[in-house]
């Protein structure tokens, strides 16, 4: 991770968890995070939730039940880039990721990047765990 990026982690984790603290919702803490840091909404929700990639990496894998041919960090960053760059996430993997970070699916997507999957993917992705 870059220097600016780790301070970026740094400072979101420091205010996340004072957020926490003071009864803030992951979902609440992503929309302050957002003020101050430009970013997609799913790694504002990583940011939110305090965790590194790795952490991420290894939440996947517990929760998925797999090891090495998981998804990997470099895979992770694909997905918080997107659209400019990088990957669209699957489905499985938006619901993987919001019950780590504690939120819907749903709300880890822009409404134009929801926009962008199939109509039933869409419900799926709208439906609480």
């Amino acid at each position: 991770m870059s220097g600016t990026g780790y301070q970026t982690l740094l400072d979101c984790r420091r205010r996340s968890r004072y957020l926490r603290q003071h009864g803030f919702t992951i979902d609440q803490i992503a929309v302050i995070l957002n003020l101050d840091h430009p970013a997609t909404p799913l790694r504002l929700y990583r940011y939110a939730a305090g965790l590194t990639a790795a952490q991420t990496i290894a939440a996947c894998h517990r929760l998925a039940d797999t090891t090495g041919a998981g998804l990997r960090e470099s895979r992770l960053y694909d997905y918080e880039n997107w659209p400019e760059t990088g990957r669209r996430p699957s489905v499985y993997t938006l619901r993987l990721l919001a019950r780590i970070y504690g939120t819907q699916p749903a709300h880890l997507l822009t409404p134009a990047m929801l926009a962008t999957y199939t109509p039933r993917d869409r419900h799926t992705l709208r439906q609480e765990e």
